[in-house]
């Protein structure tokens, strides 16, 4: 990987990282389907708005089809479960099992995708689930009793992602590519296509929501433009660059950020089992996305 590769994991790692917060500022108020749609809703117009200032191609090349159903697995039904484990979930929860997604990856690939795991690698997997099993058990968190939706939640969504890198390199990266802009933007559309009608029913029968408080408008707003036009457009092009796997290594990334924000902004603390949990965690996702003994040999 090259210095700029790097550079970018580490700065998409704080922009994702700061998303968590965000979610855990609006959900609770507006509702997690609200706040999902309402996050790739801004982010369309975002990058709308930066494929205009930067004059760049909206011609999907015959592949419109793949960015919609991508953004709807790669989008919509993620941050819909990532706003619904916001309401009972600190930041910082929510950011370590997103660490999983190397996890999923791996596990996804073998069993669709060919993909092979070594004896280092499933040793991995399963020391993440063990991680997982500690955080859920051991943590603590301000709503205990939905401790467990929420982690359910959460590991739904590093499902849907670990599969969608894959799908992004067999439907774009190896059908001639496309640009990482216009990937990210056909993405949003699907998954703002995707969530628009529960999005009408929600606020339908939703009355009670109360729309008028700026700061949830702003945590909202960044979210979108911040977290998901621009984070999306960096996303895409890192899959492009460096592959589905490599790039799911910005998973490992986003804790320490979303802790630092979450204790910056909320004030919120992690207790004993979660640290145990989340080391455990962050090991596996090393060993599952980490050179092997015959990478280093050969480099």
């Amino acid at each position: 990987m090259r210095i700029q590769d790097y550079t970018r994991l580490i700065l998409l790692a704080a922009i994702w990282g700061a998303s968590f917060l965000f979610m855990r500022i609006a959900a609770p108020q507006f509702g997690a389907i609200n706040t999902a749609f309402l996050r790739v809703l801004f982010g369309f117009i975002g990058l709308a708005l930066i494929m205009l200032v930067l004059r760049s191609s909206f011609n999907f090349a015959g592949k419109l089809r793949a960015a919609l159903v991508l953004g709807v697995i790669n989008s919509g039904l993620p941050f819909f479960m990532y706003c619904l484990a916001a309401k009972w979930l600190p930041a910082g929860y929510s950011a370590i099992l997103n660490a999983t997604t190397p996890l999923m990856g791996a596990i996804i690939g073998v069993m669709f995708f060919s993909e092979k795991l070594t004896a280092r690698k499933w040793i991995g997997v399963i020391l993440g689930l063990v991680g997982i099993t500690i955080i859920t058990t051991l943590g603590e968190s301000h709503a205990d009793s939905n401790v467990l939706a929420g982690v359910v939640a959460c590991l739904v969504a590093t499902g849907c992602y670990g599969l969608a890198g894959f799908l992004t390199r067999r439907w774009i990266s190896q059908r001639g590519g496309l640009d990482a802009k216009t990937v990210a933007f056909g993405s949003q559309i699907g998954a703002t296509l995707f969530l628009l009608p529960f999005f009408a029913f929600s606020v339908a029968y939703e009355p009670e929501i109360n729309w008028q408080q700026p700061s949830v408008w702003a945590s909202v707003i960044a979210v979108g433009l911040i977290c998901t036009a621009l984070a999306y457009i960096l996303y895409f092009r890192l899959i492009a660059d460096i592959g589905p796997l490599r790039s799911l290594t910005v998973t490992f990334l986003i804790p320490p950020f979303a802790v630092l924000w979450g204790y910056l902004v909320l004030g919120e603390t992690l207790s004993s089992g979660f640290v145990l949990g989340a080391v455990m965690v962050c090991v596996a996702v090393w060993m599952v996305v980490g050179p092997g003994k015959e990478k280093m040999a050969a480099r």
